[in-house]
């Protein structure tokens, strides 16, 4: 048995407190990379470890919280990864002393695993991996996994480090309800994380010490492992400019003590504790006696909460009928305005509903510019007009909680209808130092639906009931690397996709190569339809947005004698690739950019094209 098990069987252990707070308060500021001041400033990080080991820590970790490839490769550092870890070993081993354990801290990616994100899971094992190894081969006593939000992460830690035959403390970090990034409760979490072999269970992070409390008696409840319990000094506050933690040494010290008698068997410090917050921890872990043993719970892999099966198709909406009954559905885009006031949006959908269009379809922050949030449009329409709204929702400006917030309340409100793409980055709008969060990109964001769909939060836990969303998902077929085109239109299928709008068509060879690729997958297909305006806006599809626009079609432009006869044309090519592309697609999705006149002509043209030959 390692050192640091049996000791853990034994006493309660301290552990130290946060690197990254002290690193701020001696001058580095936030934009350096904390991890390669192992290699650039040595004497700065082992003076912080031995300020610990005086204070009373026995557990130092390493300055390797966010020394992986991925974090490392994003400030220009990935080729030391190995000389990075390996220095943090030695240097918390120089400042320690012969009882000192020296723990292996690794926390997460910073990425999302598939399938939300792109990284497949046999790739963030790996990453690991490498860390780990370094780590391993350095001398470490245990690895310690910290500030981990999403159980599939963790477990990919877990494996990585227990193929290297070290303990593993593993930390979750919660909310003030109790529950990861991914939405799993602290108790699943402590199940499958002792499923996974993880010697000792508990959390770091995110919440001060009261929150953290109640977290750790669930936790408790399921697994008779040892405990750890490392939490933020409170909350920060923004005091004159900088945020300060305000939670003094005693009170953390005295809640050291009912994490003790709760099960914990290692209690140190995360944000905002520093060497004299461990030493009054350390003071009442002297004088205070473990928590009595408590009975040994078999705890068992948590059961996955029972998916339920999606709301038939015809039933989520009339467009979703349409779809399902093979009908020709006609889509018109709309802008949200500018302001706040959407008069002119409303009259144009209330037109084109006595139209009979099947849908008015709105963008969520085209070409990354501010407008009226098109769920509010969406609602303002289907409200008084009573046409049905389908709703663009991109990744760019939400992280995932939000993002299911958002469905969610926007489902309760009668949206049934969305299309789900990534989102142009900010650079190209009207605000380019804005930032984009971009958690997840259209795959992830649509599996993260197709899971509301089946009554499953994003992280597969129940949400007592579901949604009935209609999930479309955007497609180019004239991108120019066709193959990785076709690889993303396949995976969002297999999250869930239910149908697909395109980028606008100019040409009749390119959507009919990229259906012909994808017939094997039996989705409907709306084919993007836009008359162009002007040549100048030919040239812009063509050279700025790589949407294929034939030669011919911009000669013809380009001869135009006048805007008006610009706009003719571009009107009847529009109306060209509607009856020509008809047998091969389910519907239009026609994009006039507030030229109503030129939408009902397309929308008759398509209409008329739907009708059997018999009928016309």
């Amino acid at each position: 048995m390692s050192d640091f098990l049996q000791r853990i069987q034994d006493r309660v252990i301290v552990a130290d407190g946060a690197m990254g707070t002290m690193l701020y308060a001696k001058g580095i500021f936030i934009n350096r990379c904390f991890d390669e001041l192992n290699l650039s400033s040595p004497d700065l990080v082992k003076e912080i470890h031995a300020a610990y080991v005086r204070a009373g820590a026995e557990v130092i970790e390493t300055n390797t919280f966010g020394a992986n490839a991925l974090r490392l490769a994003r400030q220009g550092f990935a080729e030391k990864l190995r000389e990075i870890n390996q220095a943090g070993v030695k240097l918390a081993r120089a400042a320690g002393n012969p009882e000192t354990l020296v723990a292996g801290a690794v926390g997460p990616l910073g990425v999302q695993l598939e399938p939300l994100g792109k990284l497949a899971r046999e790739e963030a094992r790996e990453y690991f991996r490498q860390q780990m190894e370094a780590l391993a081969d350095a001398g470490v006593d245990l690895i310690l996994l910290e500030t981990f939000g999403h159980l599939p992460e963790v477990q990919q830690a877990l494996l990585a480090a227990k193929a290297l035959g070290l303990p593993v403390v593993a930390q979750m970090t919660v909310d003030d309800d109790g529950r990861t990034l991914d939405g799993t409760g602290a108790a699943e979490c402590a199940v499958q994380l002792q499923a996974w072999g993880a010697e000792v269970i508990g959390l770091n992070c995110s919440v001060g010490p009261v929150a953290m409390l109640d977290a750790l008696e669930k936790i408790s409840r399921v697994t008779n492992r040892p405990l750890s319990a490392q939490p933020n000094a409170g909350l920060p506050r923004n005091v004159e400019g900088r945020n300060l933690y305000m939670v003094s040494p005693e009170y953390m010290a005295d809640y050291a003590r009912q994490f003790i008698a709760c099960g914990a068997k290692l209690v140190g410090g995360c944000c905002g504790t520093t060497p004299e917050h461990i030493q009054w921890i350390r003071n009442y872990v002297r004088s205070t006696a473990p928590g009595q043993k408590r009975r040994a719970v078999a705890a068992a892999p948590a059961e996955a909460a029972q998916a339920l099966a999606p709301l038939p198709l015809r039933e989520r909406s009339r467009l979703a009928r349409g779809l399902s009954d093979g009908e020709f559905v006609t889509l018109i885009e709309i802008l949200p305005p500018r302001g706040s006031a959407a008069g002119k949006e409303i009259e144009s959908a209330r037109l084109f509903h006595q139209h009979q269009v099947s849908a008015i379809n709105i963008p969520d922050g085209p070409r990354a510019s501010a407008r009226m949030s098109n769920q509010a449009l969406a609602l303002m329409l289907q409200q008084q007009v009573g046409v049905e709204a389908v709703l663009h929702y991109c990744c760019r400006d939400r992280n995932v909680i939000s993002m299911q917030s958002d469905l969610l309340g926007a489902y309760a409100l009668g949206v049934r209808n969305l299309i789900l793409i990534t989102g142009d980055p900010p650079k190209l709008g009207n605000y380019p130092d804005a930032t984009a969060v971009f958690d997840v990109d259209a795959i992830g964001l649509t599996q993260l639906v197709s899971n509301l769909n089946r009554g499953l939060d994003l992280g597969g836990n129940a949400i007592g009931g579901q949604t009935g969303f209609l999930i479309g998902v955007g497609a180019n077929p004239g991108n120019p690397n066709f193959e990785e085109e076709l690889r993303r239109f396949r995976l969002k299928v297999e999250a869930g996709a239910e149908y697909a709008v395109t980028q606008p068509v100019f040409e009749t060879a390119v959507l009919e190569r990229f259906l012909d690729a994808i017939g094997d997958l039996h989705i409907p297909v709306i084919a993007g339809i836009w008359p162009l305006a002007s040549a100048r806006q030919a040239e812009f599809m063509s050279q700025e947005l790589h949407v294929a626009v034939p030669e011919t079609v911009q000669e013809r432009l380009r001869a135009a004698a006048s805007v008006e006869a610009a706009r003719q044309i571009g009107l009847e090519e529009a109306q060209a690739m509607i009856r020509a592309l008809r047998p091969r697609i389910q519907g239009v999705q026609i994009s006039v950019l507030g030229r109503n006149q030129a939408g009902l002509e397309l929308l008759h043209t398509a209409q008329a094209a739907a009708q059997p030959a018999a009928a016309r």
